[in-house]
């Protein structure tokens, strides 16, 4: 026996143990599906046509799969214009096996795929114990003379608080330190910190001397 059957706007004509593919159906793999819009009905001369349906008729089929058809390519184009709209389209498809035919009294009773048991969670590796706070970074070295013991380089004329503040970060803290440059120590601190010509022209060494006493 075969059936011609209705579905997704289209007709499929069928017989048991085929398989055909349709636009996609709402079901799982493995559940059984009922199609209603029966056509036609045919065994040999016999044929029934139904008006527009076979009444109490009905074909199975068993859900095999569900996938997507090939994508088409919807191109527009306007002659003399700059219009062009291009899209892609992959309709969703469900594949089904044939199962039976019934040609009168259908119930309506499909079966459903028994649900597949669930897949245990893999278990959890013990977590890792939470890092220790991390150490306090290393402080940096402390200048030659502790802030507490270091000279006030603003006492020397031209040195201002700014000035002051790189000669400490340069690790210049006292005067003796500056009454000590030799005349390769002061062109390399005037080129580092950007005063070029100042320490001879302001006498910080002379000054530095008299205040270390």
């Amino acid at each position: 026996m075969y059936a011609v059957i209705k579905t997704g706007g289209k007709q499929y004509k069928v017989a048991a143990n085929d398989e055909i593919t349709v636009e996609k159906i709402d079901a799982n793999e493995g559940d059984e599906h009922a199609f209603n819009e029966v056509l036609m009905l045919g065994e040999g001369d016999d044929v029934t046509v139904g008006a527009p349906v076979v009444e109490g008729a009905a074909v199975v089929g068993e859900v095999v799969s569900q996938g997507k058809g090939d994508k088409v390519i919807i191109f527009k184009k306007r002659q003399r214009s700059t219009y062009k709209r291009k899209k892609g389209h992959r309709q969703n498809l469900t594949t089904i096996k044939i199962k039976e035919i019934v040609a009168e009294g259908f119930d309506g009773k499909v079966k459903k795929a028994a649900a597949k048991p669930a897949k245990k969670a893999a278990p959890k590796a013990e977590e890792a114990p939470k890092a220790e706070a991390k150490a306090e970074a290393p402080k940096k070295a402390a200048p030659a003379k502790a802030a507490a013991e270091a000279d006030d380089l603003t006492q020397l004329k031209g040195v201002g608080p700014a000035i002051a503040k790189k000669l400490v970060d340069a690790g210049i803290t006292s005067f003796a330190q500056i009454a000590a440059f030799t005349p390769e120590e002061i062109e390399m601190f005037e080129e580092k910190l950007s005063f070029k010509g100042r320490i001879e022209r302001d006498g910080w060494i002379e000054q530095a001397k008299e205040l270390a006493k």
